[in-house]
């Protein structure tokens, strides 16, 4: 949906944390508290993050004491020490970012691991579960790196390393792994289940009848009324608004809404580059708010606090408090996803009907029905919670429970489609708005695009709460490099800043390499977004090459491979003798694998080399930094 990534951070911001010195002993800690398992997550949109607060729970099951870490706020260096508590464990959560990256928060961890030959695990026990996504290159890299490393420093493997993927059913995954997990935990400590399958609260509900309204959060990330007095620097905990001046639709036909947004960062200290990203924190519909809180019969202004009741966690609150429900259901929390089998099975003890009650235990359950049951109901369905308790009318939860059990709404990530050089105060945004009818009849929307599509310029509330995440996505230091770009649709964002910034240094008297650009859309009367620039930027010479594919002006399909194909001698000669760097942006299930797959074939053909050679050689130009991907599945 456009280059857009829904990977945003997720370490949570200071309304959530203590803010006392923080323990960074972590090993003091769980024996302060008789802990002994801890679940580190690696965690970029928040679900490593949930499965290892699920994993930390499910251990009082098993008569055990677990907690969830955050790795950049504790020495990880204690590992050593984990053996000097009885019947230790620690689990890793570890999801990969990007091209295989690890996630911001274990980037330190990972670093370290890296770094350290000379330590000794030999007391380690410990077990990992990998979130990835097959669609990408590097599969669950951290995941299997933190796996083979901790192996290889001397600690002892305790259960398989269990591999989640994202492009199937990462819940199903995670629920089949963690059936097995515990058994062999119990296993190997000789511990039986205590079978208390009850659901355990993590937090306790305090009603803020008279509050001075100044104590209380309206929506922001971390300050308390950071978005009212604005603090350079600005990042995912401290977030800037940057007005909308521009906001206009893009496509000149057709049913999609294609749109072009400028946001105004005059007077912010925030530096990019072209191929970074901007993070956006949208809002959710106040129609789907209204919604839940007419379906639940409560007042939706109450303010209120959820206070962790393990007084030890860093995490005094499940997002910023005290504030009201209808600030965390439009603010705080993600309400639009199908909820995970976790949510379900918690909620199970509100419905009324023992059908229903059996039904939600049966779909959080690994049995071949309940997952086929999950699947089909909730996510083929794309049941989100709202329409899950209009289609089980017995089902009546207490509103605290369901804000405590409900993740957390993530920040979306936008390839930025301007260059600083030519817009220093200015980002620019292209994306395409998400809506579609979902079987059950009802029509779901993307949360951040519909919220973007309906900024108006200089209108009430038509500033976006935004940071800077900075990419590998870089052109070439040496202007005078080729540079060949491949982005169909919403997948040209980031290279408009290119092209941008190739004709700024052309302006600067540079000596600029070949600039070529292919790009793709349906057709050329619908969907051709940026033609004025690109025709303009090709005919002041800024662009070298333009190739434009419509997939559907004519009875056979036309994709962006088949233009690199068409073009594959001078496409081979770019690459190879004139060194150039070839970038790809947009769909990863599809585009990017054809558009790898066309290179393959020119380097056989002129390279004279088999498909193992030529998938070496382009695997090469990757590690060299000479192909880059920015996709998304």
């Amino acid at each position: 949906m456009g280059c857009v990534f829904s990977l945003p951070e997720d370490r949570r911001d200071a309304a959530e944390r203590t803010p006392t010195a923080r323990e960074t002993s972590f090993i003091e800690k769980m024996k302060k508290t008789g802990r002994n398992i801890i679940v580190f997550y690696g965690s970029q949109t928040g679900t490593a993050e949930e499965f290892a607060n699920r994993l930390a729970k499910d251990a009082q099951r098993y008569g055990m004491k677990g907690m969830a870490a955050d790795p950049e706020e504790y020495s990880m260096g204690e590992l050593t020490r984990l053996a000097e508590i009885q019947n230790s464990l620690a689990i890793f959560c570890m999801a990969t970012y990007g091209e295989g990256d690890p996630t911001d928060n274990a980037q330190d961890f990972y670093d370290w691991l890296q770094e350290n030959d000379d330590e000794d695990f030999s007391g380690l026990n410990y077990t990992v579960f990998a979130l990835g996504n097959k669609t990408y290159e590097h599969y669950n890299a951290m995941g299997k790196y933190v796996d083979k490393r901790l192996e290889e420093l001397g600690a002892k493997r305790i259960f398989d390393l269990g591999l989640g993927d994202d492009d199937g059913n990462l819940e199903e995954d995670f629920i089949s792994w963690r059936e097995q997990f515990w058994p062999a935990v119990c296993e190997h400590f000789g511990v039986e289940a205590s079978g208390d399958d009850s659901s355990i609260r993590q937090y306790e509900l305090n009603v803020h009848n008279d509050i001075n309204m100044n104590k209380v959060f309206t929506g922001e990330i971390g300050r308390l009324k950071s978005f009212e007095v604005q603090k350079p620097p600005f990042d995912s905990k401290n977030p800037f608004l940057a007005p909308v001046t521009v906001n206009r639709k893009l496509n000149k036909a057709g049913d999609r809404h294609l749109m072009h947004l400028e946001l105004d960062i005059t007077g912010s200290k925030i530096r990019y580059e072209s191929g970074d990203h901007v993070a956006v924190f949208p809002t959710n519909d106040s129609e789907l708010v209204n919604k839940l809180g007419e379906i639940l019969g409560v007042d939706l202004d109450v303010v209120i606090s959820l206070n962790n009741l393990d007084e030890e966690s860093n995490k005094k609150h499940p997002f910023p408090c005290p504030t009201t429900y209808r600030t965390a259901l439009t603010h705080y929390l993600d309400i639009t996803n199908p909820p995970r089998t976790n949510v379900l099975y918690e909620l199970a003890q509100y419905a009324s009907d023992p059908k229903d009650q059996e039904n939600m235990r049966k779909m959080a359950s690994s049995s071949p029905e309940g997952k086929a049951l999950y699947q089909s109901w909730v996510l083929d369905s794309c049941r989100n919670i709202r329409a899950i308790l209009e289609d089980m009318p017995s089902l009546k939860p207490p509103i605290d429970h369901l804000c405590e059990l409900l993740p957390r709404l993530q920040a979306r990530y936008y390839s930025i489609a301007s260059s600083s050089k030519v817009h220093p105060n200015s980002i620019h945004i292209c994306a395409v708005v998400v809506e579609y009818e979902t079987k059950t009849g009802r029509v779901s929307k993307g949360v951040a695009t519909n919220w973007l599509k309906n900024k108006l310029v200089n209108g009430h509330k038509s500033t976006v709460p935004m940071y800077i995440r900075k990419s590998q996505f870089r052109l070439p230091f040496k202007a005078s490099n080729p540079v060949i770009m491949i982005g169909p649709g919403t997948g040209i964002a980031p290279f408009m800043g290119f092209i941008q910034e190739r004709g700024w240094l052309k302006e600067q008297g540079k000596d600029v390499g070949e600039t070529v650009m292919y790009f793709g859309c349906r057709r050329m009367n619908e969907d051709y977004i940026y033609q004025e620039e690109l025709e303009e930027a090709e005919k002041k010479g800024v662009l070298t090459q333009l190739n434009v594919a419509f997939s559907r002006d004519q009875e056979q399909k036309v994709y962006v491979q088949h233009h690199l194909k068409k073009n594959k001698e001078h496409v081979w000669k770019l690459i190879h003798t004139d060194n150039a760097h070839i970038y790809v942006c947009g769909d990863a299930r599809n585009m990017a694998k054809d558009v790898q797959t066309a290179f393959y074939e020119i380097a056989e053909e002129f390279g004279g080399m088999t498909r193992t050679q030529a998938t070496d050689y382009v695997k090469k130009l990757m590690t060299k930094g000479r192909y880059s991907q920015d996709v998304w599945s």
